[in-house]
């Protein structure tokens, strides 16, 4: 799979889409840059006209006019800016679920860059609307406004022009001093925010065993190695910063000195000569404040390449057409699945079939790849060769918008989102139909327990389900699994939280389910839930040692006699997870 061209991503098109508005901005900073020197022209008049004549109906009718013009530039000004703010958030709003979706994706193909797309989508958004890049806008005009110094006066319009190349310099100097530490210090705070969200998912486990000092100690490292080039990278932009600052205020004394010498000479007026001076200083303005940015317009364009070159990946799985809904046969066709940069399988060559409302269990020792398996049969993997065939259709390729509501799928570790019990079970939905959920939580079992909650299936469940036990948990994850009433129902230890009561009221699910032709496959060695499943398959070392009718296995594995000559364990002393 080849990447999209940068050109077709999502937010290059975006942002294609918002040259209109960029127009815009662009038109009134024309028109703002223009009344910028209304002040100028201002004190001109005042100076070589009005207070020549003592004239006051002209004093009069100049304050009144350049009054209105600066009304006309702050109404501009606060114009610009609110489009620029609006083009960015609508940028963000249609590149958002993009990127998130394309986060989940990257979370099943393991890629190390996930929700920091999102960080970075904001950090574009909030570049976009800042006074830096309306800075930008107004860089074009300091050319301009060069020349209308060397209009009043040819010395005076040589210290601008040095002045704005020396502030060039500057600029390029700040680049080529502070954009290495600059993209090192982003690289390490991301990588430093992925270290901290995964010590935070095992909180209970640092807090249990006193795990804290030590992980304090190894953040603490990590933090201090991730500071330096942030540290480093701000000290050079703080004297570049500085050194701006400084040539500025240097460049306006000169040309104030300048200007004084040549109203001695006779040569200026002195109108014209303050007048220079203002016009230098807003030239100049747009140079100190892009220097003054540089960070963030740095930080931005890191996090747009990285955004451009995250979003023009190819997808997951190619966009599919509407399937009709399945009955339920599984085919699983000699597949094989090998970890991306890895050359041994962790899947070889299983092959199965079940037809509509059979059930299977799968069985096995540990890392023998039985939750592998699983996650190739629901279609979160792709395999290296076979495939996996719902209704004789490819389950990998099938949409999973259309393949969802025909699929249950209850992980190992059960992650519930945060919300209330009713939403976690209608699987988000918006607007889910009650009766809908009621029926789910019955069919698993866990209506009464609902219930019996402080708000029933109102109840907010807390980020990852925290405010409920390990049992309910499961349980809940079991009704969401079977809501909407799937075609096939897959089941990676469910009851590893459960007590004997959840254990029966699992049974019970499973013999309901099975009882309405649905397709199942779980893994466990529970005698109460294999004896509900029709076929059973031995997988070890990825490779199917065993798969057929549950009695006829069960006769091989408790028989002396195999291939391999050795006599099999009991199934219940085979390993329990994959």
């Amino acid at each position: 799979m080849t990447p999209v061209p940068l050109a077709a991503s999502p937010i290059t098109q975006a942002l294609r889409s918002c040259r209109p508005y960029f127009g815009a901005v662009g038109m009134f900073s024309g028109v703002v840059n223009v009344l910028q020197l209304t002040v100028s022209i201002y004190m001109m008049q005042v100076f070589d006209r009005v207070l020549a004549t003592r004239n006051l109906d002209t004093l009069l009718y100049l304050t009144l006019l350049a009054s209105f013009a600066l009304v006309v530039f702050s109404v501009l000004e606060f114009c610009r800016s609110v489009v620029m703010q609006r083009a960015a958030a609508w940028i963000e709003a249609r590149v958002a679920p993009e990127g998130f979706a394309r986060a989940i994706e990257a979370q099943l193909r393991g890629l190390p860059y996930r929700m920091e797309a999102l960080r970075d989508l904001g950090l574009c958004r909030g570049f976009l609307g800042s006074p830096g890049m309306l800075a930008l806008f107004d860089l074009p005009w300091v050319p301009i406004y060069l020349a209308m110094i060397f209009l009043l006066h040819p010395l005076m319009g040589g210290i601008a022009l040095a002045g704005a190349l020396l502030l060039l310099a500057l600029a390029v100097a700040h680049e080529a001093l502070t954009a290495h530490a600059l993209q090192q210090a982003g690289f390490a705070a991301l990588q430093g925010h992925r270290r901290a969200e995964g010590v935070a998912r095992n909180a209970e486990v640092i807090d249990s065993m006193g795990m804290m000092p030590a992980l304090t100690a190894r953040w603490r490292r990590a933090h201090l190695e991730a500071q330096a080039p942030q540290d480093e990278a701000a000290d050079r932009a703080a004297a570049c910063l500085a050194l701006t600052k400084l040539l500025r205020l240097l460049l306006q004394l000169a040309v104030l000195g300048a200007g004084a010498w040549l109203v001695l000479q006779q040569q200026l007026t002195a109108g014209a000569s303050i007048a220079a001076s203002i016009v230098m200083g807003r030239a100049l303005a747009p140079v100190e404040q892009v220097v003054g940015g540089w960070k963030q317009l740095v930080q931005a364009r890191q996090a747009l390449r990285r955004l451009q070159s995250f979003l023009a990946l190819p997808r997951l799985r190619p966009p599919g057409l509407p399937l009709p809904a399945p009955k339920g046969a599984l085919q699983v066709d000699r597949i094989s699945y090998a970890l991306p940069g890895r050359q041994v399988p962790v899947i070889k060559g299983v092959a199965l079939a079940l037809a509509p409302g059979e059930s299977l269990a799968v069985i096995g020792p540990s890392g023998a790849g039985k939750t592998t398996l699983l996650r190739l049969i629901i279609g979160t993997l792709a395999p290296s060769m076979g495939r996996v065939r719902l209704d004789g259709a490819d389950v990998f390729l099938w949409r999973r918008e259309d393949i969802g509501r025909h699929l249950g799928y209850l992980p190992q570790g059960v992650e519930l989102f945060e919300g209330t019990v009713l939403e976690n079970i209608a699987r988000m939905a918006e607007n889910p139909a009650p009766e809908d959920v009621y029926e789910a939580a019955r069919l698993a079992g866990c209506h009464e327990m609902i219930l019996r909650l402080p708000q029933g299936y109102e109840t907010e469940i807390g980020e990852g389900g925290a405010h409920l036990s390990g049992g309910q948990r499961q349980l809940i994850g079991l009704a969401r699994a079977l809501h909407g009433g799937p075609r096939l129902v897959v089941l990676d230890e469910p009851n590893s939280n459960l007590d004997g009561d959840g254990e029966l009221a699992l049974a019970r699910a499973i013999c309901r389910l099975r009882e309405r032709r649905v397709t199942v496959v779980l893994v466990s060695h529970r005698p109460a839930l294999m004896n509900q499943a029709d076929k059973l398959l031995v997988l070890r070392d990825g490779a199917a040692e065993m798969f057929g009718p549950r009695a006829e296995v069960l006769k091989r594995l408790a028989g002396p006699a195999h291939s391999s000559g050795l006599a099999r364990p009991p199934v219940e002393l085979i390993g329990a997870r994959a």
